[in-house]
Formats: C-alpha cells, sequence, structure tokens
C-alpha cells in the first residue's frame, strides 16, 4: 500500500529523532483521554467524529491487537444506562461507569496460587487477535467502552497511508497484573516469589510470540512498536529492582530484540518514576521511554544530562500546567524542554495523555509553539541551556 509524500516525511521525521540525529522538527504526537477529545470538538465547532490525529497532521499513532489471554466475547454481568459490568479474556471482573474517566476492577478469577498455576494462554498467533473483529479488554475497557472493534488489521491499514503506525504488546508486569490484580501482584511477590516467577516466564513467552505474530500479521506495514509496562508509581517501582531485574526485565528484552530484528524501533510506556530501573532500560535497548511523568518528578532535560544520547525520550510536558499554566508558562515549559532535543533523541508528547481539563486552545498553542520553535537549529532564546546538546 503506497504512502503519500507527508506519510514519508513524518516516519523519515521519527526515525531520524530515534537514531538521534536532527529532522527537520521534533515530533509531536499523543494520547488523548475522550473526555478531552468531547471537549475539543465541542470548543472548535467539529463533528462527533472529528479525527484529532488528521487535524493536527501528528506525527505517529499507535494500534492495539487483542491481546486477551483467552480469546472470548465479554461476558455481560450487568448492563444500565449508567454502566456495564464485564468479564474479559483476562478473566477480570470491571464495572466501567459510562461517567468516569477509567473502569474500576471489581475482582480476578485468578484469585489462588492454585488457579495462577492452571492458568491457560490461548495461542498468541491465533488470527483472530489479528485479522478478526471482537471484544478485547485493552482495547474495548477504559476511558471508554467499546464492543466488538473492527480488526486490527483494518485499523493499520486505514493508517499506513497516512502515519507512522506502530503495533503495541503488554509486558510480563502489565498482563500480569491484569490477570490477577495489582495487589496479589504485590502480595503474592512477597509470599510466593518463585510461583510468581514461573508464571512470568510463560507470560513473558507468551507476549514475545504476540509481538512476533503481530509483526508478520501486519506484513510490512509497521513502523516501530510501543510495549505497554507500568511498573512503578509516583515514588518507585512497585516491587524491587532485583526482581524486576531477574523476572521482568528478560521478557522485555526479548520483545525488544524481535522487533530490532524486523527494524522496529521501541518506545516503552511505562508510568511512575523508574529511577532505580532507568539504566537497565537503556542497557536491553528501549530507543524511547514514554511518557515521563512529571508528576513522579521524572524531567527530560535532567535525563538527558544523565544519560546523554543513550536513550531518547517521548513526552514529559507536564498536562497539570497544560491544563492550568499561562502562554507565558507553557512557552517557558515547552522552550525548555525542547533543549532535550539537540540533536535529536526527542519526541514532544504529554506526561501521560491529554485529558480533558486541558482546553483546546492551549492544546493547540503547545503543538503550534512546538512545530514552529521546535524546528531545527533549534531556536530556544532565553531558554537555551548550552550545556545540552
Amino acid at each position: 500500500m503506497s504512502r503519500t509524500p507527508n506519510c514519508l516525511a513524518k516516519l523519515e521525521r521519527m526515525n531520524k529523532a530515534l537514531r538521534h540525529e536532527e529532522p527537520d522538527r521534533v515530533p509531536v504526537s499523543d494520547f488523548f483521554w475522550g473526555s478531552f477529545l468531547r471537549r475539543w470538538r465541542e470548543e472548535l465547532g467539529l463533528a462527533a467524529d472529528a479525527d484529532i490525529y488528521r487535524y493536527y497532521d501528528l506525527d505517529w499513532q499507535v494500534t492495539i491487537p487483542n491481546m486477551d489471554p483467552q480469546i472470548r466475547p465479554f461476558d455481560m454481568v450487568s448492563e444500565t444506562d449508567e454502566e456495564v459490568v464485564v468479564r474479559t479474556g483476562f478473566g477480570a471482573v470491571i464495572r466501567k461507569r459510562f461517567d468516569a474517566p477509567m473502569p474500576a476492577f471489581l475482582r480476578f478469577e485468578t484469585d489462588s496460587i492454585e488457579k495462577m498455576r492452571a492458568f491457560s494462554f490461548d495461542d498468541p498467533w491465533d488470527e483472530r487477535r489479528f485479522f478478526r473483529g471482537g471484544d478485547n479488554q485493552i482495547a474495548g475497557v477504559g476511558d471508554g467502552f467499546a464492543r466488538d472493534l473492527a480488526p486490527w488489521i483494518d485499523t493499520v491499514s486505514t493508517l499506513h497511508p497516512d502515519f507512522p503506525v506502530y503495533g503495541s504488546v503488554c509486558e510480563g508486569h502489565e498482563t500480569l497484573w491484569r490477570i490477577i490484580g495489582s495487589e496479589n501482584v504485590m502480595l503474592w511477590i512477597g509470599e510466593y516469589p518463585d510461583e510468581v516467577a514461573r508464571f512470568l516466564e510463560r507470560i513473558n513467552a507468551f507476549s514475545l510470540e504476540l509481538a512476533n505474530a503481530q509483526i508478520k500479521a501486519a506484513g510490512g506495514m509497521l513502523d516501530g512498536m510501543v510495549i505497554w509496562g507500568d511498573v512503578a508509581y509516583k515514588k518507585g517501582t512497585f516491587f524491587s529492582p532485583e526482581y524486576w531485574r531477574k523476572h521482568f526485565k528478560p521478557g522485555v528484552k526479548a520483545i525488544i530484540d524481535a522487533c530490532h530484528a524486523n527494524g522496529l524501533p521501541v518506545i516503552y510506556h511505562g508510568c511512575g518514576n523508574v529511577n532505580r530501573i532507568f539504566a537497565d532500560f537503556i542497557e536491553i535497548g528501549v530507543d524511547a521511554y514514554n511518557p515521563l511523568e512529571a508528576k513522579a518528578g521524572l524531567d527530560v532535560v535532567d535525563l538527558r544530562r544523565r544519560y546523554g544520547h543513550r536513550i531518547g525520550f517521548c513526552g514529559n510536558m507536564d498536562v497539570l500546567l497544560w491544563a492550568n499554566g499561562s502562554r507565558e508558562e507553557l512557552e517557558r515549559a515547552v522552550l525548555t524542554k525542547l533543549n532535550a532535543a539537540k540533536g535529536g533523541g526527542y519526541i514532544f508528547q504529554s506526561d501521560h495523555s491529554v485529558p480533558g481539563n486541558v482546553s483546546a486552545a492551549n492544546y493547540e498553542y503547545v503543538v503550534d509553539l512546538v512545530r514552529e520553535r521546535g524546528r531545527y537549529p533549534l531556536q530556544l532564546g532565553e531558554y537555551d541551556l548550552p550545556d545540552l546538546s
């Protein structure tokens, strides 16, 4: 499928940035909460189906295949005009209130070590994950609620002519907590570390094959891969860095190696403060780390000083400031962060996803500012930091 010249220019921009070369300008894109998209469309008087990626001609998009361990339609436990309660292919029972930004996980079918030991995974190569529509937890139950999603390959094919398209896969912890719940992850690692480790070996194998199958199913239409992997909160990692290094890190490295073998760069998405293991992500070949939560104390300029151009960065625009800051404050924040783009290696995005308290005007102001002042050679004026290059 042919790609537009504009798409090829965006792909060159992304790839140069990830190779730590200076493209024409700093790439910019984002993830968006549904509440922001509704507000954005209303404030700009746009149609209900207006596509923000096309409206602003953003530089890349990520897609989500069916990663449910067990492929099955949602079991509708209850349904009203206000909410639904569903059981998914992860064995999670989830309440989604339509007026709330995120769902509540009510319980997990895998609620004992014995059930974890007996848990079975459907074939990661099953064609239903990529070529057939249906329900899946990660794409269908979150900020919104959607059933019978279009086949993943249709989404990839639709985006491919106009955008760099990334696939995505969950690493060990992101899969584990969705099966047994976050509380049990931390409790069982403490009480049954070896049992959890054995289960993680199975999860890591499943995730690796899911990445390999996805790459093959795309037939050359993927330009990169996102690894979803929250392993930290505001103050640090959920479990000891030593346990992560021994049991989670090898699974992440295997996915990265498979992607690189297919010529695909990897952006790792992990929320929270990962300072204690940040160097490990460099060691295993992560091309860029996202979202670099400012709310968790991460600062992209500080990270560039510490790690130089050994890893790329994607994110770090504080959404609280984006929502509440004056134009002067926004300009100062944006231009200061663009220092991290010297020599390439930086993709501008929010420090998680753009939420509904950001106005359309503030969002647009920041995007326009990045595109204007993020052209190479960078001209950052009074916010230029001469010790960064």
